[in-house]
């Protein structure tokens, strides 16, 4: 039920619903890898800014997400939350309003499971399959055209598009019915809260020691405390850089959905509970757009 990425599928007509950080390049990989895109976004100017990044065959812009989607066979959502997922997709010109039965509808927004089931419920009263599809991998996989996509939904429907997301995927898979890609992208939020607040004390201890941090780091990642995250962040981090990256104020709502649906689950989530704090603390210095590595931050003030 997984798929590495491959080749890319014969050019179709496609619509792209979200040129944020995320799917302005997605949908850029879509349009390089010949599928004729149609796009939409809130701000039209996007869209047109777009446009001009990529004047490929095919690309158009529109002015809602109906007429984006009409006659696509695969229709792509990567907006902020639940309620922007629920405007572009079952409003009145959401995409659902425009899409024909036998199309598939894919949101690669973080939101909560509760969501992807009733926007799955309304899909199907459409003819329209839907699968949820959250991504990890930040701004630098979407536009390397490397993230991680974890899928919930039908397997014939993640057969079908799975060649599409490929153009943008490094690594995607089903992990079961509608709504658990979602709770898969929660797991991976919990896991990365954790293992940046490990860094964090990390390179404040070593700071606070007079280590030489790159020369720790450079060790130690070839061990067991070695991830991604230190592989890619503890450098910044020393430096004090965090201008850049996934936004605290992202990782909190992340981390809010996580934690309510730990709630409903019995799920003991001290740590998550504890690191969702210390992210609020980093909002009250002002650093609701720094990168979740931040949490350094909090720890270095005086």
């Amino acid at each position: 039920m997984a798929a590495e990425n491959s080749a890319g599928a014969a050019a179709l007509d496609v619509a792209f619903v979200g040129l944020g950080v995320m799917g302005f390049p997605m949908a850029g990989h879509l349009a390089r890898a010949g599928h004729r895109v149609t796009v939409y976004n809130r701000t039209a100017k996007v869209a047109q800014r777009w446009l001009q990044t990529y004047p490929l065959p095919g690309a158009a812009a529109a002015a809602s997400p109906a007429a984006a989607a009409e006659g696509k066979e695969f229709v792509f959502m990567c907006v902020g939350n639940d309620n922007d997922v629920r405007a572009v997709a079952l409003g009145p010109q959401g995409a659902l309003a425009g899409m024909s039965s036998g199309s598939v509808l894919v949101d690669h927004t973080t939101a909560s499971q509760e969501l992807a089931l009733q926007v799955g419920e309304a899909a199907a009263a459409a003819g329209v399959a839907f699968l949820d599809a959250p991504v990890s991998g930040g701004q630098a996989g979407a536009e390397n055209g490397a993230l991680t996509i974890m899928l919930g939904g039908g397997e014939a429907d993640f057969t079908r598009v799975d060649p599409v997301l490929a153009c943008y995927a490094k690594k995607s898979a089903l992990l079961g019915p509608l709504g658990s890609g979602q709770l898969t992208k929660m797991v991976n939020q919990i896991c990365i809260a954790g293992v940046l607040q490990g860094l964090s004390e990390g390179v404040h201890f070593a700071q606070l020691a007079g280590l030489d941090v790159a020369a720790v780091v450079d060790v130690i990642a070839q061990g067991a405390a070695q991830s991604w995250q230190m592989n890619n962040r503890a450098g910044t981090m020393a430096a004090d850089e965090f201008e850049f990256g996934f936004a605290v104020d992202w990782m909190r709502k992340d981390l809010d959905i996580a934690l309510s649906t730990g709630r409903d689950l019995g799920a003991k989530l001290p740590l998550t509970a504890l690191v969702d704090q210390f992210y609020a603390d980093v909002q009250a210095q002002g650093g609701g757009r720094w990168d979740t590595s931040s949490l350094l931050r909090r720890l270095n003030r005086t």
